[in-house]
């Protein structure tokens, strides 16, 4: 099945990853949704989480800023002020989506205003539209507060949770059971891929979706303890953590044993970085997983 004939595409994650596959489907336009984690405490992100304790706004930006047309708009929304101003640190494109959420109803009233103004026809839902952290707890039973220390770990942890209550958008529930294909990754294991399938609302809308999921590995390994996992080690973590396996394919570029799903090899990077999936590559993986998966259901 010809990926543009289908009704809906979710895809799921956060960073330079999600907005990377979104821009690879962006023709898919209405019928592509992104959802984003939202747990960043680092950086600009960091910064404005601490001041004003709202949702992180980060990988929402990062994703408009890949999915935008027009070079600078995408400049303007990656514009990071320097040590000359009282906002240093600070990014534009995160300040200008809080100040649409102060003027809006509700986080996805402003994401969706900007997107409307940047002519992006895809949509992006953050995972959940109330504030919350990433949290592991170790084989120790310690536990880690914030995607930074979570980062510097030592080992992989037991298990990752959110805090507080962490209601699910409800758009973003409703789009994964209707679509047709799931995508997971590519991206930082611990701190983009896994947030979203920690809210219980996506968890239970992803094992019981009648779509087709499928993981999209990095090309490379990653900083931190996440780095040292095979795919076989990711896709039992996320087995672990929803308690069922919801994969069904993934996609690859290294030679792996031990992994109990169809894999589709040859991912390329892109020719500047070594660590981006080449589009034309992926578009045409997707492509494929496309096909043999709803193929096979049809």
């Amino acid at each position: 099945m010809q990926l543009h004939s289908l009704r809906r595409i979710t895809a799921i994650g956060g960073g330079h990853g999600l907005g990377r596959v979104l821009s690879t489907l962006s023709f898919m336009k209405h019928k592509l949704v992104g959802i984003v984690a939202t747990t960043d405490n680092g950086g600009a992100t960091g910064l404005l989480r601490e001041s004003q304790h709202c949702i992180a706004w980060g990988d929402i930006r990062n994703c408009l800023s890949q999915l935008v047309e027009q070079p600078l708009a995408a400049e303007v929304l990656n514009y990071r002020f320097d040590c000359t101003s009282s906002l240093h640190g600070h990014n534009f494109g995160n300040l200008l989506l809080y100040t649409l959420d102060q003027l809006s109803a509700r986080p996805l009233d402003g994401i969706q205003l900007l997107s409307r103004l940047l002519n992006i026809d895809n949509r992006i839902l953050p995972m959940s539209e109330c504030p919350t952290d990433l949290i592991a707890t170790t084989a120790d039973g310690i536990q880690c507060h914030g995607e930074i220390r979570i980062d510097k770990l030592p080992a992989m942890p037991r298990k990752l949770s959110l805090s507080g209550t962490v209601k699910a958008t409800p758009e973003a529930i409703r789009h994964i059971q209707n679509s047709q294909l799931i995508l997971l990754g590519p991206g930082s294991f611990m701190t983009s891929v896994m947030p979203p399938l920690l809210v219980s609302g996506i968890r239970d809308a992803l094992l019981t979706t009648n779509a087709k999921v499928v993981f999209i590995d990095n090309l490379a390994d990653e900083s931190g303890p996440a780095g040292a996992m095979t795919l076989a080690d990711k896709v039992s973590f996320i087995e672990k953590q929803l308690g069922q396996q919801i994969i069904d394919l993934a996609l690859s570029n290294k030679k792996e044993k031990d992994l109990k799903l169809p894999v589709i090899g040859g991912l390329e990077s892109d020719k500047d970085v070594h660590y981006r999936h080449n589009t034309s590559n992926l578009l045409a993986k997707l492509q494929e997983a496309s096909k043999q998966l709803l193929t096979e259901s049809a």
